[in-house]
């Protein structure tokens, strides 16, 4: 899909978080999607609840490991991207994971609520592609050949939709 003329540091450049094991189905297309691009990330499982001193210690620490962007997605009350822009200067991206109870609206709203100071970009519920897509951009302000390969997918994409037929 992507085509991406520069190698990129196996480093991963890109953290990959969920709240919950249960939230990586959701989370895998932001994986690919940065694979597709040659971006290498981190994935884990990391709770704002549940882990939170692994959590902290992990955001605080990822800038020095050459992390570049968090994309963090969690449900219910879905805190992880907030707790993790609240230590880190870094782009956060959030993505809202579809809960049972009210369909991912809980996570939607938990996460564009953020305090004046402590940014988290949010895309929408269940939105792992675009969230990886983001950080591409991000990523592509300062990889010229990132700039190109994400130029070339939107070409595509413009190109697949004016060939529909109806």
């Amino acid at each position: 899909m992507a085509e991406s003329t520069q190698s990129f540091p196996t480093t991963p450049l890109v953290a990959i978080l969920m709240g919950s094991a249960s939230d990586l189905d959701v989370m895998e297309p932001a994986r690919q999607t940065l694979k597709e691009f040659g971006i290498a990330c981190d994935m884990r499982v990391l709770s704002a609840h549940r882990t939170p001193d692994q959590t902290l210690q992990y955001a605080r620490e990822a800038q020095e490991r050459g992390i570049r962007v968090f994309i963090a997605g969690a449900g219910g009350a879905a805190h992880l991207a907030g707790v993790i822009a609240a230590v880190t200067t870094l782009p956060v991206i959030g993505i809202p994971v579809r809960s049972k109870s009210l369909n991912g609206l809980d996570s939607l709203l938990s996460m564009v609520q953020m305090p004046p100071g402590i940014p988290v970009a949010t895309v929408a519920i269940d939105g792992a592609q675009n969230a990886a897509l983001l950080a591409v951009s991000i990523l592509a302000l300062q990889h010229p050949a990132l700039d190109a390969a994400l130029k070339s997918y939107r070409k595509k994409l413009e190109e697949k939709v004016l060939a529909s037929k109806v």
